[in-house]
């Protein structure tokens, strides 16, 4: 079950960040008040029945000092809280977990010590943790809500957080930057776990050096992101028993039967929007020509021919 707000705060961020936002919302909440208030007592108390005739108030200095200096401090007050919360956020710690955090339609891939690979953010509890965070595509945004920590993700660029997990459990990890269609879906969890179980848990991932090459050039492009191993249909078609597989395909809006082999898994990287099977939508997936290089292109192929179906 997903820990969303508690009072008890779930990261060593959360507390700077709730003081700041209950302080910014309550003076927003009392000027929305306060200034809704002083409006209708205007509409009543200069309503055009009892003042006919307009008469025009200026030059009072008093009120021209109160609207400047008040409004000054209160905006100093805020800026100071969210100084005190954001800035513990930029000062990482020396002895922090490094965990690499990968984005990608759409999906969420971490990294861990020893090219170890997880879809899911496993932490100790009570340790500093870092993300170095990247993505393949477009702009993600990583959200833990019950940390209180959120940094956008950009291509290109390495972003990063950090924070101590301080409450065992499981949190939900959101994108929060709309990234196509299958943004929504684009969530994980993080578990956090006492040391001994994290220990054990990380002893028995496998390193991706021992996964197959192809597998690991598909993962490194997001190909799972939009293409599931299991037959789920996400955005497009399932890997899982694809060759040899027989498939109604489009071709420039007419239907055609083909069987899936090595020549048309590799036109389907390269052009993907030549040839689209029943069902799915063209347009969705960019050609890979010229980004993934010809032989990783046959790597893929060659893993995409193990696969079979259950």
């Amino acid at each position: 079950m997903f820990t969303f707000y508690d009072p008890q705060y779930a990261s060593n961020m959360a507390e700077g960040v709730d003081t700041a936002f209950l302080i910014i919302f309550g003076i927003s909440f009392f000027f929305l008040i306060g200034i809704t208030a002083v409006m209708i007592w205007f509409i009543i108390r200069y309503h055009h029945k009892r003042h006919p005739k307009a008469v025009q108030i200026k030059e009072s200095f008093a009120l021209e000092v109160t609207w400047t200096v008040i409004p000054t401090i209160l905006v100093m007050i805020m800026f100071y809280y969210g100084y005190i919360a954001f800035s513990p956020m930029r000062d990482i710690p020396a002895d922090a977990m490094v965990v690499k955090t990968v984005a990608k339609m759409w999906s969420w891939e971490f990294e861990y010590p020893g090219n170890k690979l997880s879809t899911e953010l496993i932490l100790p509890i009570n340790e500093p943790v870092v993300l170095e965070m990247t993505s393949l595509d477009v702009v993600h945004s990583l959200f833990i809500s019950a940390f209180r920590v959120k940094e956008d993700v950009v291509p290109g660029t390495t972003h990063y957080m950090w924070f101590i997990p301080e409450r065992l459990g499981n949190y939900e990890i959101l994108c929060t930057e709309y990234c196509g269609l299958r943004h929504s879906f684009m969530e994980s969890v993080a578990r956090v776990v006492p040391r001994e179980e994290f220990d054990v848990w990380l002893a028995s991932v496998p390193e991706a050096t021992n996964m197959d090459e192809g597998l690991i050039i598909m993962r490194q492009n997001a190909c799972s992101g939009c293409h599931s191993m299991d037959g789920t249909k996400l955005v497009g078609p399932s890997f899982q028993g694809i060759y040899g597989k027989a498939e109604t395909v489009l071709i420039d809006g007419t239907p055609a039967e083909i069987v899936v082999d090595s020549a048309y898994l590799y036109r389907a990287i390269v052009d993907p929007d030549y040839e689209i099977v029943e069902g799915y939508n063209k347009g969705l997936m960019k050609t890979y020509k010229g980004v993934i290089p010809e032989e990783d292109i046959q790597t893929i192929i060659k893993f995409l021919m193990t696969l079979q179906k259950e």
